[in-house]
This record gives C-alpha cells, structure tokens and sequence, in this order.
C-alpha cells in the first residue's frame, strides 16, 4: 500500500486529520532512515510500512472512548506502534501517553521522533518496574496473552481497557485463559488482515 492510499483511509475511515496525516510522513522516513542503521522493524516489511505497521496500529482509535479515557500506556511500544500513531492522533486532546520498551536502541528511537514530532509522551523501559497506570492499554507483538493478562492484574490498580492486536489465535489464546468475573471482552476484525483480530478488556477491579 502507498502513502496516497494509506493517507485516504486514515482520513476517510478513521479521522486522522492533516497535521496528523503530516506526522505520520515524518515518522515513516524517519523510520526507514533509522531502520537502514539499527533493526527496528522487519527489513521485510519496510515496503508494507503505512499498511502494517501505521494503519495497523491507528485503527485502535476506532475502540477508544474519549470521554472515558485521559491516559494510554503501550507495552513493548517497539519503533512505536502502535502507541506513537494514537499519540499522534489524540495530541490535541492531551492525553497523558506512555510508551514502554525496553531495548535501549528502540528507545532512543522514539525519543528523537517524539522530539521531532514536538509530542509530549513519557517513554518509560520496563512494564514490570514502572508506574504503567493508564485508562486503556494497547499492546501489539508484545507477549503472549497470559502475560499481558498478569501485568494487567498485578501491575495496573485501577479499572482500565485493554487492547490488543493479535493474530488468528486470538481467540484460543483466550479460552485458555482462567479470567475472573471482573473481566469482559469481545473480539474485532482486523482493517489490515482479515485473520488477525483485535481483544478489548474491558477489566473491573
């Protein structure tokens, strides 16, 4: 997919506006100057940048309540995806955006883009140490479920959303789970693969 098609759908399909859809350009060249020196992304999907990784991403904004939501923390946030992409979106409503990731490379990646982008997030470097607290959650090629599930309930103290991009095991991964009464979910399909699916949490503590 080309910059021209992938600017028309985040426009027309999710509200990307055009400062918006500017900064995404900026990330993209920024990304792919920045993936010639250190492996931040698959050098496979290079070509498939604004449908893999950036519409992939952005795409979330379609389940997240605005009214309900002031703060979004990504786990494992990579070359920022897909938490960059909603900070991106949400930057005129303030929201209190974390980006977590440990690779030290990564990180410093995204604090030269944020910088460049004149965003204000917080980039943190571990999920498990740092204070994570968010209203909703996003995580993509982060973890297995069970894992995203422990740092839900053991880390994060208060009510929030989770969500989740994966692929075809979605929804085996989830029957394999022992969730508690305080949580709910249902499933979403996927504007980029037609086998892949979105989780959303909804967890009450």
């Amino acid at each position: 997919m080309g910059q021209v098609e992938a600017i028309n759908i985040l426009k027309s399909k999710l509200g990307f506006a055009n400062d918006s859809t500017k900064k995404l350009i900026i990330l993209h060249d920024y990304l792919l100057e920045w993936n010639s020196k250190y492996n931040l992304i698959a050098e496979s999907t290079e070509k498939e940048i604004w449908s893999r990784h950036i519409i992939d991403s952005a795409q979330l904004v379609k389940f997240i309540n605005v009214a309900e939501t002031s703060s979004i923390s990504d786990l494992g946030s990579g070359a920022g995806f897909p938490g960059l992409v909603l900070a991106i979106y949400f930057e005129s409503k303030q929201f209190h955006v974390k980006l977590v990731e440990k690779s030290p490379v990564k990180r410093a990646f995204l604090e030269r883009i944020t910088k460049k982008l004149g965003l204000k997030v917080q980039i943190l470097d571990n999920a498990y140490v740092s204070n994570i607290s968010a209203d909703t959650i996003v995580c993509r090629a982060f973890k297995k479920l069970e894992e995203i599930m422990k740092i839900s309930r053991e880390i994060v103290k208060k009510p929030h959303n989770l969500l989740i991009l994966k692929g075809k095991d979605a929804q085996a991964e989830i029957n394999s789970l022992s969730l508690s009464e305080n949580y709910s979910y249902k499933l979403e399909n996927s504007m980029t693969d037609s086998k892949s699916k979105i989780i959303i949490f909804q967890i009450k503590k």
